[in-house]
Order: C-alpha cells, then structure tokens, then sequence
C-alpha cells in the first residue's frame, strides 16, 4: 500500500500576531473580500487524510487503480497561514502596518499565490472504510469521500468585483477590486454563500466544480448581520447537473464535520475535517451581531467562505469566519440562523433582519445585588439597566426590573438558559430566533411582585449603524461644509485602530449613544472644502451639528431642508462644544457652486437625498 506525503511549498515569513480587544480586532472572514497589503502567521497543520483516488483536488494530475480502502494519501499543508489586512473600508500602505499587530477584517485569496507540491516518501497506511457513514462521522474521522461526492455537483466558486465606498469623500468609490469565496446549491435553485463574499458588488460570476465556463449571477437577499446571501443564475444551462444540499441539525459537540470549498493555494474544490468544539453565541465580524456560531478546529482557510461544512449527508453550517492568532479555532454558521434567514427571505421577499428586545441588561451573580432588588433564593435573572426607546420593551419594561424568564424559559443569574445536553446559552438566542412582529411572554420581578408582559419583537437599528454595505453613503455639501451622518464605517476610515485613533467624543456616540425617535441621525461637520467663504472654520471639523438658525437637526435631510429653505440674511450652525458657524447666505449659495466645480463634485447632495427633496415636493 502506498502513502504519500504532500507539502506546501514556498513559505511566507512569517510575523506575530496578537488578540486585541473586541472594538479594534475582529476575527478574519474567509472570503475572499480583503485588500491591500498582508500579513501572514504560519503553523504546520496536517490538513487531510484521504484515499488516493479522492486527492484529485490537491493534485488533479495523480490517478491510481489501487482499491481506495487499501491506499490513501496524507495532506501535510506546512504553508497553512491566516491573513490579517486593514478594514475593508481602508486602504493602507506597508508604512502603516506595525509588527505584531492583527487586524479584523474580510480576507482575500490571490489567484496566483499557489503553493507548489511534490510527493515525498512511500509507506502503508490502513483506513477502515467497513463502518457506515453515520457511525464514521461520530467518530474522530469524517468519510471526506462523502462529503466530496455531496459537494462535487452543489458547491461552487465565487468570483466577485466589488468596489466600496469612501467615506472620507462619499461622492467617489474607492478602486475596484477582485475577490473569490465559495457557495452551494440550495432547493429553489439558489445559491446560498456569505454576505460579506458579495459586500459592496458591482459583478458577480459563479463556476462549478469541472467546468471551464463562469456564469453572471444575481444577489436575490442579502443579510449583512447574519453574513449570509442569496444568489440566482438565469442560466439554465448552469443549473444541468447541479444538486441541492439539505439542511441538517445543530451538530453536538466533539461531532465531525467536512469543510468543503475553494480556499487559496489551489483552484479546485478542497476538503478540510474537524470537530465541533463549542456551541454559543458569537460575535459576527461582517454584521457586528451577536448570533449562534459553531465553533470548530477544522483547517479552514481564506476563500472556505460561504462554503458548507458537511456533517453526514447534510449541511451542518456555512463557514464565515476564523479567529486571529489562536490555532484552529474557525467559526460556521449553524442550521437555525440560516433557516431565519431563508424563511424571512421566502416570507417578505427580501431580508428583513433578527429581532432584538431592544434591553441592555446586567447579570446579578452578586448576593447582596439580589437581595437589594428582594429577588427570594430560589429567583434567578437579570437586571434591565438600558431600554431602546424605539423598542417595544420601552412600553412595558423599566429600569431596574428584574427579567426571571423568556417564553416560560427561566433565566440564570449569568443571563443563560438551558441548552440541549447540560449545555447553556446566552436567552438572546431565544429571542433573535423569534419572527418579525413575533409576541414574547416575558416575567418580571419588579418591587418585589412578580409580572407577566407580552413584548412584540422587531429588528431594532442603532443610533449609528454599524455597517453600511451596498449603499452609498448620503452627504450634503454647503459653502464648502461637508455634512454627513455619524457611521461606525466613517470611524473605520481612521485605520485599523479607528477605536484609538477617531475622535474620541464621535467614537463615544457612535458605540453608546441611544436613538429618541425614529429616523433620527447624528449629523457631523466631516470636513471643510477650503474657500474664502468659509475661511476660519476649518478647525471645526468633525464636530456634531446641534442646530440650524435655532433649530435642532433630526437628521441629514432635516438639514438639508433648514438650510435650503433658509429665508434669513445669514446662516447660524450651532455645532457640539459651543462652536457656531455663521455665513452669509447668498455668497454661502454662490460659493457652493464655485467649490464644487473645483473639486470636481457632480453634485452637492447625495442621490438619496435628492430622491427625497423630489419625492416632498
């Protein structure tokens, strides 16, 4: 019998890396969605073990008719590396890396940074192939076979042109850029991969596995929180031979899974194995939400992204994300947000998002916390410190009330319940898996009586959002004043370390500043187009507008009407820290177009805005 050893050639030198705080470093996505400059942390990882026969997708030119139970094949992959790049909203030079620093971002694949490979030394290894696939699959190995024969006619290859905004000068695109991630057919003839794999597109091409041929495809739904998408292709000569996967179960844990996809170092399909390590709700880096992930040690790399991981003969996950600077820890999304996502999709026609309680809330793990709040012993919860005005929660809850359990399910000190096998969770999965518009029961301990409410459950938009993909961002220019709303992107453009090096006030607003009503913005001052006419007031840059003429701005296209519709003489613009701007307001008029035309500015609103002041009149 025959084994043979595969390595990766062509090592990258390699540089530390280090686990950061939340707000600063995130873990890399795996699609292919990076830019820029990289960095690469090495480690030697066995990827594979297959059969002889099953290694045409690390080396399509070996053939063999030896029995696939009597010879395999050992993928040794010494060049495995996870890469850390800027925001995807900066572009940064090597000059602005520093060593040992990680970043959180997407990541990409380099079409040409393929590893070359060579077969080292000969000697048997046996497999058991005698065991059904089931019990295999339970055991410390996955039948990768299987899972490559599942794959061969559902996955495919992504390629994405996708050019993102520049929120610095939001009426111009950053530079175009090229990026791969991977998918696979789902019923419907669909293709489900990650959000972040199509964030931003301006084209998108799918190819399946042994075919030359690239088709266009089409977003149908994308939802940027839970990092997932819809794509269609009209071609009916793509969808021949294809075959859907179906959706299985939450694996338990120690449970092994088949990551199958187009990761970088080659261009066919790869198989990578583990086991589920751990199950929790997780911090999704695309979206910046807090949802189930499953957490597994399966050799995943940049490009896996939006590809399943295949337990048995279901789709256990869809891999998204990796951890920066720890060993095999890699993240896929699990059956039940990809189910919410697919059924708000079908029901609505479009996504329509996860819903929130609106509640920010505190574990009362302290004796002497639950005494002061006369919670008897055999009580458990959590205590209510913020509440959403926008949420429904608002109505009903207050502060300082004592949440005992959601839907009948009671709550522990630390905020989790009960989860299958003597595991536990976080009750916001209880509540982000409800519907839009869903009723929730809710008991409460508030002076000491106990209360039951019913909450209607929505999706809830921060203040300042997090994230804003596939849009582009609204602006108003005015005398050379660039106005624009306060996003975390707009911080993003500060650089990898936005949270340290923005503004601190804007960085406070952004991460913990409530919204009143609905439809309000922060509005900032961003920057000033230097002219005579607004000489001196350059130094009041990013500085949050408060008023108009005396009036206090809801919202960019508020200000828009106050200044547009001004009947005064002059101008007033009161701005955060007692600053005030005042300018004449026929020279302000006049100047704005002479500053447009020398920055080469085709308009002095954006297209949203000039949307609404149509649709008003």
């Amino acid at each position: 019998m025959l084994r043979s050893t595969i390595r990766g050639l062509g090592r990258l030198s390699s540089s530390s890396s280090s686990t950061c705080a939340i707000h600063r470093r995130r873990p890399i996505l795996f699609g292919d969605c990076g830019c820029g400059p990289v960095f690469c942390t090495h480690t030697n990882k066995t990827v594979l073990s297959l059969p002889l026969s099953q290694c045409y997708s690390v080396i399509p030119s070996i053939s063999t008719t030896v029995p696939e139970s009597k010879t395999v094949i050992t993928c040794a992959l010494s060049s495995f590396f996870s890469i850390s790049v800027p925001s995807p909203h900066n572009h940064l030079d090597d000059t602005n890396f520093s060593q040992g620093k990680t970043t959180t971002t997407s990541v990409g694949v380099d079409p040409s940074a393929t590893a070359p490979l060579c077969i080292d030394k000969e000697e048997d290894y046996p497999e058991d192939s005698s065991q059904p696939l089931h019990a295999r699959c339970n055991s410390s190995t996955v039948d990768a076979y299987s899972a490559i024969e599942l794959a061969l006619d559902s996955v495919v290859k992504i390629f994405t042109v996708s050019s993102g905004p520049n929120y610095f000068l939001p009426w111009q695109n950053k530079s175009q850029r090229e990026t791969m991630g991977s998918g696979f057919v789902i019923p419907g003839k669909r293709i489900l991969t990650n959000a972040h794999v199509v964030a931003d597109h301006t084209f998108v091409l799918v190819r399946k596995h042994g075919s030359p041929t690239k088709y266009r495809a089409e977003v149908q739904a994308i939802g940027h929180e839970c990092d997932l998408a819809i794509l269609v292709v009209e071609s009916e000569e793509f969808w021949e031979g294809m075959n859907f996967l179906e959706l299985g179960d939450i694996p338990f844990l120690q449970e092994a899974v088949a990551v199958v996809g187009y990761p970088q170092g080659g261009d066919n399909i790869s198989v990578t194995k583990g086991v589920v390590s751990r199950v929790e709700p997780t911090q999704y880096v695309h979206g910046a939400t807090q949802l189930m992930a499953i957490q597994i040690d399966a050799a995943i790399n940049p490009g896996n992204s939006g590809g399943p991981a295949i337990m048995g003969n279901k789709v256990a996950g869809v891999a998204f994300q990796n951890l920066s600077g720890a060993e095999n820890i890699g993240y896929i999304i699990p059956v039940p947000v990809i189910k919410h996502f697919i059924a708000g999709v079908e029901e609505s026609g479009n996504y329509v998002g996860f819903c929130s309680l609106g509640l920010s809330c505190q574990p009362t793990e302290n004796v002497q916390l639950r005494e002061h709040f006369r919670m008897c012993p055999n009580m458990t919860g959590v205590l209510v410190s913020k509440i959403n005005p926008l949420s429904d929660a608002f109505r009903v809850l207050r502060k300082d009330d004592i949440i005992l359990a959601f839907d009948g399910v009671a709550i522990a000190n630390d905020g989790t319940v009960p989860f299958r096998n003597r595991e536990r969770i976080t009750f916001d999965h209880l509540v982000s898996m409800k519907k839009t518009n869903e009723k929730a029961e809710v008991r409460v301990l508030r002076n000491g009586e106990e209360q039951d409410f019913r909450i209607t459950l929505r999706p809830l938009q921060p203040l300042v959002p997090v994230h804003q993909f596939d849009k582009l961002p609204s602006y108003f220019i005015f005398a050379g004043l660039v106005f624009v709303p306060l996003t975390q992107p707009y911080l993003h453009e500060y650089g990898e370390d936005w949270y340290n090096t923005s503004p601190r006030r804007l960085c406070e607003l952004a991460l913990r500043e409530l919204p009143r009503k609905a439809g309000e913005q922060l509005v900032i001052l961003s920057q000033v187009l230097m002219d005579d006419i607004n000489a001196g007031y350059e130094r009041l840059a990013e500085l949050q507008v408060k008023k108009v003429n005396g009036v206090e701005v809801e919202n960019l296209k508020h200000l828009c009407q106050l200044v547009e519709g001004c009947s005064e003489e002059s101008l007033r613009v009161d701005l955060d820290d007692e600053r005030v701007i005042v300018l004449k307001y026929d020279l302000a008029k006049i100047a704005t177009s002479r500053i447009l035309k020398r920055h080469r500015i085709s308009s002095a609103m954006s297209t949203d805005l000039v949307n609404k002041a149509l649709s008003s009149a």
